[in-house]
């Protein structure tokens, strides 16, 4: 058969399904993948919000490749295995082109499987534990030593904290972050007896015996400080309890990873003036670019809407996967992919992020000390520092590096120059 005759056969089966594929490819679909209820809906609502903006806003400039963006929003509920379900969902009967989701560490590594099996591609926008790099995620949130490790040395530098803390939600994050920094405290000298490690449920409300037992750490005169990765409404409590045991932070300072301007904006803040969160981006970092996202976001979601770490990491992550498409071409995952190593885009607080060929963002380091009004005044800040998918402070992890374009591997064992984990490649 002719090509021309192919071509019309096939023209003439295509239009028995023109509700079908053809309205498929109108448009290009972001799947949006965030819990909208339960306990991590008070932080992950909002990421939700930052992608339709981001989505609307792409698509007032005219969409993508000729195309409109479609948001496909799915509502996970904090249920970890539902984070699987809901993805291949989105891969395989929504068709999404690219995701944009998860918070905790836990839904993370539930949908990894499920994205790597259909070669799903996965921007992931929060702060994490690390020891991770796959060919179809971009980490556009911190590694360990973008912000815990940092932090820690904040404690110990600056404030003179000599017995630590670690308080967290039990699962994967906080309780590989809380190895990490065992291992990197112990190596500073500070002696195993005087870290006090401690986990607790998703929700957890009865926060009482914690802090006392937090307090007890400091009988013999001790400075103490909390590090803390306690995720989700769990945080109302704690510093609810903080304040009800007449803790300030000149008697026990906290450090958060995971309370930013949105977890601040339900509470009470003003006995935790002086605490602090270790990010990437706060909304008071004075800059004509965030001054003109915080605006947007503002118009957008209401004036009473605060922004955090994590929008930001939706923003770059999301313009430089727009930025990889066009240059790419198409959305294809592999070319795609392939095009995102190397992106640069400037960040919200003055620098420029750049994509690593291990698939994580260089970041500037920001300590912020919250206010009354729960915005933070920024303390400290670093030049940007190039995220470390595999930790020097865990033995295994040290001898491992990740290069996708380079060596097509994100678990590479430098000593016995292996592959451990090898992806599609580019």
């Amino acid at each position: 058969m002719s090509h021309f005759l192919k071509s019309m056969v096939g023209a003439a089966a295509g239009a028995l399904m023109i509700t079908g594929a053809a309205q498929a490819q109108d448009t290009i679909k972001v799947g949006v993948l965030h819990s909208l209820s339960g306990t991590m809906a008070i932080s992950e609502t909002t990421l939700k919000d930052t992608m339709l903006m981001l989505i609307e806003e792409q698509n007032a400039k005219g969409g993508l490749l000729g195309k409109q963006l479609e948001a496909v929003v799915v509502d996970p509920a904090s249920d970890w295995p539902l984070f699987a379900e809901k993805a291949r969902e989105l891969l395989t009967v929504s068709e999404v082109d690219v995701m944009f989701g998860c918070w905790t560490s836990v839904s993370r590594k539930s949908v990894l499987p499920v994205i790597e099996e259909l070669n799903g591609l996965l921007f992931y926008p929060v702060q994490y534990e690390g020891e991770e790099s796959s060919y179809n995620v971009f980490y556009t949130g911190a590694a360990p030593n973008q912000q815990a490790i940092p932090a820690t040395d904040y404690f110990l530098d600056e404030l003179g904290v000599e017995k630590f803390a670690l308080l967290g939600t039990d699962y994967v994050y906080p309780r590989t972050t809380n190895n990490i920094l065992e291992s990197y405290l112990q190596s500073k000298g500070v002696a195993e007896e005087d870290i006090f490690v401690n986990y607790t449920p998703f929700g957890h409300s009865d926060w009482s015996k914690i802090v006392s037992d937090v307090v007890a750490l400091g009988a013999d005169g001790k400075k103490v400080g909390v590090i803390s990765t306690i995720n989700g409404d769990a945080n109302i409590g704690f510093y609810k309890e903080l304040a009800a045991a007449g803790i300030s932070a000149d008697d026990i300072p906290v450090v958060a990873f995971s309370v930013g301007e949105e977890e601040l904006s339900g509470l009470d803040t003003s006995n935790l003036v002086g605490h602090l969160a270790a990010w990437n981006y706060f909304q008071s970092a004075d800059t004509e670019a965030n001054e003109e996202f915080v605006a947007k976001w503002k118009e957008f979601a209401g004036e009473e809407r605060v922004t955090n770490d994590p929008m930001e990491a939706h923003y770059i992550g999301f313009n430089m996967w727009v930025n990889a498409v066009e240059e790419a071409g198409t959305t294809d995952v592999d070319t795609v992919i392939g095009a995102m190593v190397g992106q640069t885009f400037p960040n919200l607080t003055g620098g420029t992020a750049e994509m690593l060929p291990n698939h994580h963002l260089s970041k500037p380091v920001l300590i912020g000390e919250i206010q009354e009004d729960g915005q933070f005044d920024i303390i400290s800040e670093t030049d940007p520092v190039p995220g470390d998918a595999w930790t020097d402070f865990l033995p295994e992890s040290a001898v491992l590096t990740s290069d996708w374009p380079g060596l097509d591997c994100g678990m590479y064992n430098t000593e016995t120059e292996t592959c451990v984990q090898r992806g599609s490649n580019y």
